[in-house]
C-alpha cells in the first residue's frame, strides 16, 4: 500500500464536466488540488449529443461563466454552430446552444486543466472514500495508493455500477469503452448513504458518407453566432449546418416488432428513465398517435465523419437499430459507427446534502453532478463549480457561496435536489425558475460577475470591462429618463418615420422605447451617443425598459421571498418537540433539516399551517434569546 507523501486540499473524483468545474475552481481560488479520474483521455468527454446549451441549460452556462467557470468559454473555443432558441418568445426563455466539435472540446478542456497552477491530474479507478470519525481523510484506489486530501468532491457520472444494455445484450461500463466504479459504490452505501438506481440512454453514431443530405432540410445556425462567455468578443470559428430529418411509419412498425428486444420497455434495465429526453421506442409507445418524429444530424466535429442522429436514443439490438435508421430518409444505406446504448447506474439521494452540496453524512465530502440524480452537461457542471467553491470555503472555515432561488438558475438546481429530492433524472427548465424574468442570460454577469470577481475566480480585466458595460447600462438608462421629446411637427414627423404613432404631450423617450413597435435601433436618430453602445447593453437596456413593470412585480415577490428565506432554522432544532406538528411532516424535517423558514415550506408536504407553526417556533426561540 502506497500513502501518496502530499497532503491535498480538494480531490476531484472524475474528470466529466462537474469535475472539471470543480477542479479549476478550487485551483483558480488557491488551494492544491488532484483530479482523479478512470482515464484521462476522456476528461471532459461528451458522452451523449455533442452540444452545449439548450433550453434553460444555456442559463446555466451562463451563470457558470459569470462565477468564473470554464464551459462557456471552452465552447466558444471549439463551437461548430451556434443558435439562440426561443427568440419568438420574452428575453426571459431565450437560450443559447451550440454544436460542439467533440473531439476539440476535449482536448481543449484537457489543456485549460492541464496548464492550470496548483492542480494535478492522475489516472485511476477509486474504489474508496477514507473516513475518520464521520469526516473526509481522502481516497483510496483499485492499486492501493492512498491519496490524503482535507476535502472530497465525488463526480463519477453514470460509472457508479454502470451496467450498459444492448438488446438483450448487458455489460459492466461506466459508458462505452470505459470500465464502471463497483467498489465506490459499495463504500458510499456502507458510510450510510441511501443509493438509488437510475437509466438513460444514447443514440448510435452514423457514417456521414452514408448519409444522402441532399435529401434532408439543412438547420444553419446564427450569423453571426452569439458566444456563451462574457469574456468572447467573437466567434470565428468555421460554422457548419446540421440536417433534419423524419422517423415515419415504417420506422414505428420496425420498433414495435422488435420491441420485446427493447431492455428499457421489457424492464430489463431497473431504474427510472429520464422523462423529458425518451428513448425512440419509449416515444413509439406513449406516443401511438403521432406520425412521425423530429430527428436532428449533428455534426460530431470539423474533422470526422460522424454524426449523432439526435432523437434515437435507443437500447434496441444493433440489427434492429440498423433497419430503423435505414427506413429514415436520406438514411437508406447508413452504417452505424457506434450502436447506441442503455446505461443504468446507482446515485446517491440529493436529499442528503447540504445545500453547499457538502454531504450531511460526512464532513468535507461533497457530490456534484449526475451522483445527485441530474442529467445534462451543464447542470453538472454547475454542480461542480458551486462544489469546488464551497470546498474551499469549507476548508478555509467561511460560510459557505449559497445561491438563492432569485439569484439564479443554479440556485433553483440545488434547491430543487436537496428539498425535493428527484425520482426520474432531473434536468432543468426554465419552468422551473419562478423569478425567470429576472434571471435571464443577458443578465447573468450582472447578477453574477461581482460574485465570481470577489472569489477569485474573474480576472481583473474581465471584470474591468464588467464594469464598464454595467456603467454604460447605467448610464443609457439615466439618459432615456431624462430626454424628453416635445409634440412638435418636427418629432412628430420622427415618430412617423420611424413607424409609432404621434405624441400629443411630452413624452421621456423611455416610454416611446416601450412601444412594442419601437426597437432600440430607432431611438439612434434622437442621440447619437446611442450608436456607440454594443448591442449587449442595447439588449439590457432593451429589456429592462419594456419589462419594467414585470420585473418591479417579481423584485416586490422576490423581496417576500427573501423574508422567509433569512428566517434560519437552527441545525440543532427538535422538530419532534415542535407542538402541533404531524408525525410525518416532523420525520421529514428532521430529516432533511431545512436550512431556512422558505426550503422548510418547499418541502413536499408541509403544509401552511405547519409554517405557521414554524414561525411561532421561532418567535420564541428568538424571544428567549
Amino acid at each position: 500500500m502506497l500513502i501518496y507523501p502530499e497532503m491535498f486540499d480538494v480531490i476531484v473524483v472524475g474528470a466529466g464536466h462537474a469535475g472539471c468545474e470543480a477542479a479549476l475552481a478550487a485551483a483558480r481560488m488557491g488551494c492544491a488540488v488532484l483530479l482523479i479520474t478512470t482515464n484521462v483521455d476522456r476528461i471532459a468527454h461528451m458522452s451523449c449529443n455533442p452540444a452545449i446549451g439548450g433550453l434553460a441549460k444555456g442559463h446555466l452556462v451562463k451563470e457558470i461563466d459569470a462565477l468564473g467557470g470554464e464551459m462557456a468559454k471552452n465552447i466558444d473555443a471549439t463551437g461548430i454552430q451556434f443558435r439562440r432558441l426561443n427568440t419568438q418568445k420574452g428575453p426571459a426563455v431565450w437560450s443559447s446552444r451550440a454544436q460542439a466539435d467533440r473531439e476539440l472540446y476535449r482536448l481543449q478542456m484537457k489543456f485549460v486543466l492541464e496548464k492550470q497552477p496548483n492542480l494535478f491530474i492522475k489516472q485511476a479507478i477509486v474504489d474508496e472514500i477514507i473516513t475518520e470519525n464521520k469526516e473526509v481523510k481522502g481516497i483510496k484506489t483499485s492499486t492501493s495508493e492512498i491519496f490524503l486530501g482535507k476535502t472530497v468532491i465525488l463526480t463519477p457520472g453514470t460509472f457508479l455500477k454502470g451496467l450498459i444494455h444492448i438488446g438483450l445484450n448487458n455489460f459492466p461500463g461506466g459508458r462505452m469503452g470505459d470500465l464502471p466504479s463497483n467498489k465506490l459504490s459499495i463504500c458510499l452505501k456502507r458510510l450510510g448513504f441511501e443509493i438509488i438506481r437510475f437509466n438513460t440512454c444514447t443514440c448510435p453514431r452514423l457514417d456521414g458518407k452514408t448519409i444522402d443530405f441532399s435529401k434532408l432540410e439543412p438547420q444553419y445556425g446564427d450569423e453571426p453566432p452569439h458566444p456563451f462567455s462574457f469574456s468572447t468578443e467573437k466567434i470565428d470559428r468555421p460554422q457548419i449546418p446540421c440536417y433534419l430529418t423524419y422517423t415515419n411509419s415504417e420506422t414505428h412498425e420496425i420498433i414495435r416488432k422488435n420491441i420485446k428486444y427493447a431492455p428499457l420497455i421489457s424492464g430489463k434495465v431497473s431504474g427510472k428513465s429520464p422523462r423529458y429526453c425518451p428513448s425512440i421506442e419509449e416515444k413509439i409507445i406513449k406516443f401511438p398517435e403521432k406520425e412521425r418524429h423530429q430527428i436532428f444530424l449533428e455534426p460530431e466535429g470539423l474533422n470526422t465523419t460522424e454524426v449523432y442522429p439526435n432523437g434515437t436514443f435507443t437500447s434496441l439490438p444493433i440489427d434492429v437499430q440498423l433497419k430503423m435508421l435505414r427506413s429514415i430518409k436520406g438514411l437508406e444505406k447508413v452504417e452505424i459507427v457506434r450502436p447506441g446504448y442503455a446505461i443504468e447506474y446507482d446515485f446517491a439521494n440529493p436529499t442528503q446534502l447540504k445545500p453547499s452540496l457538502e454531504t450531511k453524512l460526512i464532513k468535507g465530502l461533497f457530490f456534484a453532478g449526475q451522483i445527485n440524480g441530474t442529467s445534462g452537461y451543464e447542470e453538472a457542471a454547475a454542480q461542480g463549480i458551486m462544489a469546488g467553491i464551497n470546498a474551499v470555503k469549507y476548508i478555509r472555515g467561511e460560510d459557505p457561496l449559497i445561491l438563492d432561488r432569485s439569484q439564479a438558475y443554479i440556485g433553483v438546481l440545488i434547491d430543487d435536489l436537496i428539498t425535493k429530492g428527484t425520482n426520474e433524472p432531473y434536468r432543468m427548465f426554465t419552468s422551473r425558475a419562478e423569478y425567470r424574468l429576472l434571471l435571464r442570460e443577458d443578465n447573468a454577469d450582472l447578477r453574477l460577475m461581482p460574485l465570481g470577481y470577489e472569489l477569485g475566480l474573474i480576472d481583473e480585466g474581465t471584470y474591468q470591462k464588467f464594469l464598464e458595460k454595467k456603467k454604460a447600462i447605467e448610464k443609457t438608462l439615466k439618459l432615456l429618463e431624462e430626454i424628453k421629446l416635445n409634440p412638435t411637427a418636427h418629432i412628430n414627423k420622427v415618430l412617423k418615420k420611424i413607424g409609432t404613432t404621434p405624441i400629443k404631450n411630452p413624452v421621456r423617450l423611455k416610454d416611446i422605447l416601450r412601444r412594442p413597435e419601437v426597437e432600440f435601433s430607432k431611438l439612434f436618430i434622437f442621440n447619437e451617443e446611442f450608436k456607440n453602445l454594443s448591442q449587449a447593453v442595447i439588449e439590457e437596456v432593451s429589456f429592462q425598459v419594456k419589462y419594467e413593470g414585470y420585473i418591479k412585480r417579481q423584485a416586490e415577490q422576490v423581496a417576500k421571498f427573501k423574508k422567509w428565506e433569512n428566517m434560519k432554522l437552527p441545525p440543532e432544532t427538535d422538530y419532534y418537540s415542535i407542538p402541533g406538528l404531524s408525525n410525518e411532516i416532523k420525520e421529514k424535517l428532521s430529516r432533511l433539516r431545512p436550512a431556512s423558514l422558505g426550503q422548510a415550506a418547499r418541502v413536499p408536504g408541509v403544509t401552511p399551517a405547519a409554517i405557521t407553526l414554524l414561525q411561532v417556533y421561532l418567535h420564541k426561540i428568538k424571544k428567549a434569546a
